[in-house]
């Protein structure tokens, strides 16, 4: 195989080669990375946050009257796994929900508890509802004893839930509330930098004005068939409210709530929440007479870590295959053309020279200059012709203006006499 036929399979080579990374790269860029830039299906979370409040002291509901406790410190926990279903569309999430005193123990210091379950698109991370499909539900509460397997009531979910969408926008999100049951808006407020992570901040108001006051209180919506945590009937020296000791006061139970998202904008995972909520009892929704909790919980140190590292991790794998592969293997796919280009070159003057060989030499003198092309051996190398000097006649006399011995000037030497002329030799 000569070296024009080399030069040819390694310039096809070369272009093949670079041809199939460029569409390699347009692939991953088009096709791709729509599909890996989804909400992951591998969450499996813990989220701390912690706090102190007002609450009421569930020991004191066998007494005569009920005992609110002020400054306690309060936990807030959040499990997140993943349920079915879930696949290239949608995902869906299981979500418990607690809020208990971390000065009391067990079942004593629980003061809320909720399990959510809700389907998002892994894009947008909105509900997926429907008419046939409310597109989540909620665990119905169990008393304390209660071993009957958990069962599940139908909640229609809007908006977005425990997530927000790939490629957060600043603008304003629905966002929805297990406890009230409905969604609201989460409004866009700024840009903060957490754990070194340029978070957005979004701030949602439940019932309350920007300060933090009632407005319009959510009446509780009670997850009981009889609605007996809603609303609760008896003595006014139970409720501990002014009035005859026997008196029978009806009160309903509502709910505000204030919380704060710090959000990655890329993965659209909240990496810090803030929630500020108030449950009580009243007779006038604007009026609250017996709190059931009122507290402030932030998330914890060890969360917020978390969270920017599960955000950080979403954010490199998309950029591997959204940016990183697509421009590495544009950039490799170029530089593959533009060698098959040089090839191709090489290869038809390479060939043109087999055929003339005085394009061959001008081929080789000018990679020689170039610096490209090792200088041949000697062996090879082209010689010089120089042309030998004519002898002159024997037998002419010199010219008679040459000068001689005797007129003192130096004339030229005698030329030893002509060898004989060469014949075979002599034999003997």
């Amino acid at each position: 195989m000569n070296r024009a036929v080399m030069l040819r399979f390694a310039a096809c080579g070369a272009i093949g080669l670079g041809a199939a990374l460029l569409t390699a790269a347009l692939l991953l860029s088009a096709y791709t990375s729509s599909r890996i830039e989804k909400i992951p299906l591998n969450i499996d979370a813990t989220l701390i946050s912690e706090g102190n409040g007002t609450a009421l002291d569930a020991a004191s509901l066998s007494g005569d009257h009920v005992v609110i406790n002020q400054n306690v410190p309060l936990v807030s926990q959040q499990q997140i796994s993943v349920e079915l279903p879930s696949n290239a569309q949608v995902v869906t999430l299981q979500v418990g929900s607690s809020v208990r005193r971390s000065d009391r123990q067990k079942d004593s210091g629980l003061l809320l508890a909720i399990v959510d379950t809700v389907t998002l698109n892994r894009k947008t991370a909105m509900a997926v509802s429907d008419d046939s499909h409310p597109g989540g539900s909620v665990q119905k509460p169990r008393g304390i004893g209660d071993e009957s397997p958990p069962t599940s009531i139908p909640l229609t979910h809007h908006g977005l839930s425990y997530r927000f969408p790939i490629h957060t926008e600043r603008k304003t999100y629905p966002y929805f509330d297990p406890i009230a049951q409905k969604a609201f808006d989460a409004e866009y407020e700024g840009e903060e930098d957490v754990n070194g992570l340029t978070a957005y901040r979004f701030t949602q108001s439940v019932g309350v004005n920007s300060e933090g006051n009632p407005v319009a209180p959510i009446p509780y919506p009670s997850l009981y068939s009889g609605e007996e945590d809603r609303r609760i009937t008896t003595s006014a020296q139970m409720w501990g409210v002014p009035g005859e000791p026997g008196e029978q006061i009806e009160m309903t139970r509502y709910y505000t709530a204030k919380r704060t998202f710090w959000v990655d904008p890329v993965s659209g995972t909240i990496v810090k929440q803030t929630d500020q909520a108030h449950h009580y009892y009243a007779r006038n929704a604007l009026k609250p007479e017996v709190t059931l909790a009122d507290y402030k919980v932030t998330s914890t140190p060890d969360t917020v870590e978390s969270q920017v590292n599960a955000a950080r991790d979403e954010r490199d794998r998309m950029a591997l295959w959204s940016r990183v592969l697509p421009i590495t293997l544009t950039a490799t796919g170029l530089i593959a053309l533009i060698g098959g280009g040089v090839l191709a070159s090489f290869s038809l003057r390479t060939e043109s020279a087999l055929t003339d060989p005085g394009l061959d030499r001008d081929d080789t003198d000018f990679l020689r200059r170039a610096g490209l092309e090792p200088p041949v051996p000697g062996a090879e190398a082209e010689t010089e012709k120089i042309p030998a000097q004519r002898p002159e006649p024997p037998g002419e006399p010199p010219p008679a203006d040459s000068p001689t011995v005797e007129s003192g000037n130096p004339g030229p030497t005698e030329s030893p006499p002509d060898p004989p002329p060469a014949g075979p030799p002599e034999r003997t």
